[in-house]
């Protein structure tokens, strides 16, 4: 049997991504946990664990956020033949390799089999590097670094073996912390063919002062994991950072005057004729977007819930 479990602070968002999604890869005898108003992602997911430990015939734990959907009725079939391999503790849609930060795409991203999907600017999908058909040849499934926390995979023995680091934040980090924890143990992280859809805007870091707190934590907790090649010298590494820093705000700032340059292109757009006569289509398209991805609703309890699909 394998169990899904989703922490909720948007109902809405639970009732239009994450919970059709489910429901289309559920099979009939899966247990779903919801836990609404969590006071961290960290605690939510510490939870199904421990609710998922006593079920009895359990084969996997899937984790997953609030705004994806499982996209894939076959779900459960590639995550038990992910789980065939009993060293396999933890998987997930998107992975990389080199991976040094929480920023795991700072890596080589070896597989992302999700697309991103968002509203902004009339809408629009940005695909990853596994979605279409037909993968680049450099991409394929199988042991990483580190995967993407948008869904996490976990083994019968990461289930009762592992658990969320509560003291690194609240949002932040814990994806690559429960791979970095598994990996100490001897146990692997892949990638599988899973295919998700990210229902997310295009902003993707909302908090930055938690993302950099979490950044930091995970920094200190498993620096000799990963960075072997710094420096031991604290000095050495934090000029390091220094210079990088410094580096990325050059990239930035040209990244801005790129964007200043197609947000001018844009409004030119807007303003056009076509543009204006074009309007109610777009606008009947967002509609029935909506109406096709936003299943029954139901009333969601406080705390803990457990349900069978």
């Amino acid at each position: 049997m394998i169990a899904f479990g989703c922490p909720i602070t948007d109902p809405d968002a639970y009732t239009r991504y994450a919970e059709p999604g489910i429901r289309r890869a559920a099979e009939p005898d899966s247990e779903t946990f919801t836990y609404l108003s969590p006071d961290s992602i960290f605690r939510a997911y510490n939870l199904f664990c421990d609710q998922a430990a006593e079920l009895e015939g359990l084969e996997a734990l899937v984790l997953i956020h609030q705004d994806a959907e499982i996209a894939d009725s076959g779900f459960c079939d590639v995550v038990r033949a992910t789980l065939a391999d009993p060293e396999v503790a933890i998987a997930g849609c998107t992975g990389a390799v080199g991976v040094r930060s929480i920023a795991y795409w700072e890596g080589a991203v070896t597989w992302a089999s999700h697309t991103h999907r968002f509203e902004e600017l009339g809408g629009g999908e940005l695909p990853g590097i596994s979605w279409p058909e037909e993968s680049p040849s450099y991409t394929d499934t199988g042991e990483v670094d580190s995967i993407d926390g948008v869904l996490i995979v976990m083994s019968p023995w990461a289930i009762r073996n592992l658990r969320f680091d509560e003291s690194l934040g609240n949002l932040h980090g814990y994806d690559l912390d429960i791979c970095l924890q598994a990996r100490a143990a001897g146990r692997k992280v892949v990638t599988a063919d899973l295919r998700v859809i990210h229902h997310h805007p295009l902003e993707l870091l909302g908090d930055s002062d938690g993302w950099i707190a979490a950044h930091m934590k995970v920094a200190e907790k498993w620096g000799d994991l990963l960075d072997r090649d710094a420096p031991d010298d604290w000095q050495q590494r934090a000029r390091r950072a220094e210079a990088e820093l410094a580096a990325a705000r050059v990239r930035f700032r040209m990244s801005q005057t790129h964007i200043s340059r197609l947000a001018a292109d844009f409004e030119a757009l807007q303003a056009s004729k076509s543009w204006q006569i074009t309007a109610p289509l777009r606008a009947l398209g967002r509609l029935l977007r909506r109406i096709r991805g936003k299943p029954p609703g139901r009333e969601l309890g406080e705390g803990l819930v457990r349900s069978k699909d």
